[in-house]
């Protein structure tokens, strides 16, 4: 009995160890600037308590530098030439994260 007990314990416990973060996978956003609609996606992956991905926009793309995540919380920046954003946002829903800048906020939605 123990045993079954114990096999039972360890099956469950991998399988917690092993479920993904509901921040990773593919993010898309957009916004209204005086240039137009500025579109951008995202790549996230979480690892513990780091935050790795991608940030792709019309005009390229950069990998996420400096991530962090804090149960729901994240943070990041991105460099742009010699340009850093700094960005802080929050899973609101498993398929939403509200991102904030210096110019802003922004809605992401999961895809």
């Amino acid at each position: 009995m123990k045993t079954l007990f114990f096999s039972l314990f360890l099956s469950i416990a991998s399988l917690v160890a092993f479920a993904q973060n509901p921040i990773d996978g593919n993010w898309k956003g957009s916004r209204e600037t005086p240039n137009g609609t500025f579109e951008v996606n995202y790549t996230f992956k979480v690892e513990g308590k780091k935050l790795t991905g991608i940030w792709k926009t019309q005009r390229g793309e950069s990998p996420i530098e400096e991530g962090t995540v804090d149960d729901k919380k994240i943070s990041f920046s991105v460099s742009i030439g010699d340009r850093k954003i700094s960005y802080t946002g929050e899973l609101v829903s498993d398929k939403e994260i509200v991102l904030k800048n210096e110019r802003g906020e922004m809605k992401l939605a999961k895809q």
